[in-house]
């Protein structure tokens, strides 16, 4: 297995390839004598770091400073599209875009490249294993033309790690050269074992990851589908918790947004909309009792304006259950307590208490907001995913996936940002913008 070399034994931003791409792009063609050059060299970069600070110490150390591999076409593709047969899975939680996704990877190959065995693997990574009988989907442009305008996936997903080797024994029999992999954290991980397992037996199968969270929270990659979609419909949220806090004295609007480990939607939402006075997250801690806690605060919020908005991550202040019994999903991630309920019950006891009437409007539009088709600005942003994904693969790179940095697509190894988290940084532009707009200050008592 060729590896393309760097210098730079930091940050190795190297991606795999199958071995040396030697077939002419079939989109060479479609050009028809066009002046404009699509096409993209593996020397073509963009910098991971573009302080000119940082550069320059890195230069001056001796470093070269890491880049990642610009995503696109490539002149010489590796696989023959003749003769090709790819497939795609979706995997974990639901997310705005996946079809989106689908539709871009099936229409890309299909038109650009002229590959014409393209499955779907349903139902996640069960569909690899053969005990749970579930059929293989034939994907053409005649059956994703119109996806893109319905939530979900048309080809399921399904949580929980399945056998890897029965999974890549699959692969084989399908005769499969190219795999895409839809999906988070847990999917990154599986990629991983996959590609593993692919190299271990020498096979030429190229392994692809579109990088799929809601939370927007994948290391190295600094915007990922589905997150737009649900900022825009979280706004919505907020507009419905402020007018119902307003419509009654001393009324409390509590909201309980996506984000296991990463506030991003939380807060981006926050400036979205601004009507928000309190916003808690999982990278923030904070009190519920004590002249800074959030009850506290809340009070002198209600008697200053008569109404107060509440958004909150669903992983935020889990330490107020470290009593309690931790448990596991499927994925082998850990159950969440729901902060949302808890905080409806906290606030509710605190001011009745006091003989204080808070109507309190409880919303949870998290499954909605997952299930819903992707909005025009996630249509556009999926489109360039799958289609770069799919250059990729054709050009015979390899455990990678397509990330966006710095204003552009490119290549990330798998092994980069598997297992790894991006979180909001308590000293970051977007954090302190947030405090700035709700004025809600620390919430931690000193």
């Amino acid at each position: 297995m060729h590896i393309h070399p760097t210098d730079n034994p930091d940050m190795d931003t190297r991606i795999d390839s199958l071995g040396e791409a030697k077939i002419e792009s079939p989109i060479i063609n479609e050009l028809n004598g066009s002046s404009i050059d699509i096409f993209k060299e593996d020397t073509d970069t963009i910098l991971i770091e573009l302080t000119p600070e940082k550069v320059a110490d890195t230069i001056n150390s001796g470093k070269t400073p890491a880049s990642f591999e610009l995503a696109g076409p490539r002149k010489k593709i590796f696989f023959d599209p003749s003769k090709l047969k790819c497939a795609l899975v979706t995997c974990g939680g639901l997310c705005p875009g996946l079809n989106n996704i689908i539709r871009s990877v099936v229409l890309e190959l299909y038109y650009s490249y002229g590959v014409r065995h393209i499955y779907g693997i349903r139902y996640g990574l069960q569909g690899f294993i053969p005990e749970y009988k579930h059929d293989v989907m034939e994907l053409s442009p005649a059956n994703v033309v119109d996806i893109h305008e319905m939530g979900g996936s048309i080809l399921g997903s399904s949580r929980g790690p399945q056998d890897i080797e029965t999974t890549v024994d699959c692969l084989e029999r399908m005769n499969i050269g190219i795999l895409f992999m839809i999906g988070g954290d847990g999917t990154l991980m599986a990629a991983s074992k996959i590609e593993d397992t692919i190299r271990r037996r020498d096979l030429k199968i190229s392994v692809i990851v579109i990088p799929k969270t809601i939370d927007n929270d994948i290391h190295m990659v600094s915007k990922s589908f589905g997150f737009d979609t649900a900022v825009d419909i979280s706004t919505e949220a907020i507009k419905g918790a402020h007018k119902e806090a307003e419509g009654y004295p001393n009324g409390i609007g509590l909201i309980k947004l996506m984000g296991r480990y990463s506030g991003f939607i939380a807060a981006t939402a926050t400036l979205a909309q601004q009507d928000v006075n309190f916003v808690l997250i999982p990278e923030i801690d904070f009190d519920l009792e004590g002249k800074n806690g959030l009850l506290t605060k809340l009070e002198e919020r209600l008697a200053q304006r008569k109404h107060a908005v509440i958004l909150l991550a669903e992983g935020a202040g889990q330490k107020f259950f470290e009593s309690r019994k931790i448990e596991y999903d499927p994925s082998g991630n850990i159950k969440l307590h729901d902060i949302g309920l808890f905080l409806k019950e906290k606030i509710q006891s605190y001011f009745e208490a006091k003989n204080m009437d808070i109507p309190l409007k409880y919303i949870d539009p998290s499954y909605m907001i997952r299930s819903l088709p992707a909005n025009s600005n996630d249509h556009v942003f999926c489109t360039f995913l799958g289609r770069d994904a799919v250059h990729a693969g054709i050009a015979g790179k390899t455990n990678m996936i397509i990330g966006f940095w710095n204003d552009h697509f490119v290549h990330v190894p798998v092994p980069m940002t598997a297992g790894k988290r991006k979180q909001v940084s308590p000293g970051g532009k977007l954090w302190q913008t947030v405090l700035e707009a709700t004025g809600q200050g620390s919430l931690v008592n000193s």
